[in-house]
């Protein structure tokens, strides 16, 4: 027994004044090791609380975040006083890790106070689909202390740091769970009948099951936006459901696909790239000889054809004013 307390005894280093003995390590790391231990633990039942609740879940997130991270530095605390540190000792030893920070902490540092600002900031939460000013887009998955970790809709995991989200722009397409409207580009051939293509593009576009209903606000639309090479350029504006929102290449290929579908039922031409040749001569004529050598007739002039009065859901759409903006729910003066 006394060659156990013989052990324990040993001094292993001093800081200042204060002998930091083997004894006192171990029974620190100890600390230390059973406070990690129970915010792993107490993290892991907030986790199963949040996924089983339909409500609250980014509060539980923070909540969650602030357990671990209470109950770790509770017991770095903890495990220092249990080693024998005085206070004197631990501004010493924060002076140390303040010449580490300088050192090169510089970066984890970083990295950890843009996660705590992204947790309590709530303009990003676990479930948002993102889009990074690179491009890249995912489902929000953890806010970790270094680094975000989304998913892509390829089950890929994509590793960025925090301070990305803190410094460039960032796209949140389901920021406060609402949907966004999305514009599918097609185009036809030239001569086709504008009414029609819209009235055959919006019935394709509300038969396809993850177009919300429309309201006043949010109704499916038809525009023509150019004319192209070898056709009229339109694009369908449609409201789909939250869900399709952070699944968009699935979403692009559904509608893409019923537009092609609804054109091809109603005889409704797709364009193709084509190029019209003009022969400046013909066996040495030009002009009206060269069209006598080939017995061609010049065509008749084209007579001006009644149409019925179109809708342009473009000019309707800027006819509508815009929507005030929406006060901040954590405002207390809203």
């Amino acid at each position: 027994m006394g060659d156990l307390e013989d052990i324990r005894g040993i001094v292993l280093f001093a800081i200042g004044r204060t002998p930091v003995t083997l004894g006192g390590v171990v029974a620190g790391v100890l600390v230390f090791t059973v406070a990690v231990v129970l915010a792993r633990l107490a993290g892991v039942a907030i986790r199963r609380l949040r996924g089983r609740s339909r409500h609250g879940r980014e509060a539980l997130y923070i909540v969650e975040k602030l357990t671990t991270y209470g109950l770790t530095l509770i017991g770095l605390v903890a495990g220092l006083s249990t080693v024998g540190l005085n206070l004197s000792s631990l501004a010493i030893f924060a002076g140390a890790v303040g010449v580490g920070v300088g050192l090169g902490l510089q970066g984890i540092v970083k990295e950890f106070v843009s996660g705590l600002v992204l947790i309590f900031d709530r303009v990003l939460n676990v479930g948002d689909y993102v889009e990074l000013e690179d491009g890249k887009r995912g489902l929000v998955q953890e806010i970790a202390p270094r680094a975000v970790r989304i998913r892509t809709n390829d089950n890929i995991d994509v590793i960025v740091p925090n301070s990305k989200f803190i410094d460039g722009p960032v796209v949140n397409w389901t920021l406060r769970n609402r949907t966004s409207r999305i514009h599918i580009p097609f185009s036809v051939a030239y001569g086709s009948d504008r009414n029609r293509v819209r009235e055959v593009v919006l019935e394709a576009a509300r038969s396809v099951p993850f177009t919300m209903p429309e309201s006043e606000d949010r109704r499916s639309q038809v525009w023509l936006t150019g004319f192209g090479d070898s056709g009229l350029d339109f694009e369908l504006l449609v409201w789909p459901t939250l869900d399709a929102v952070k699944r968009p290449g699935a979403m692009q290929a559904a509608y893409t696909w019923a537009i092609a579908e609804a054109l091809e039922r109603a005889c409704i031409e797709i364009p193709f790239p084509q190029m019209d040749v003009r022969l400046r001569s013909l066996f040495g004529h030009e002009g009206g000889k060269a069209m006598e050598a080939l017995r061609l007739n010049e065509p008749e002039a084209p007579t001006a054809v009644e149409h019925a009065v179109s809708v342009n859901d473009a000019a309707e759409d800027l006819a509508r004013p815009l929507p005030e903006p929406e006060p901040d729910e954590a405002d207390p003066r809203a």
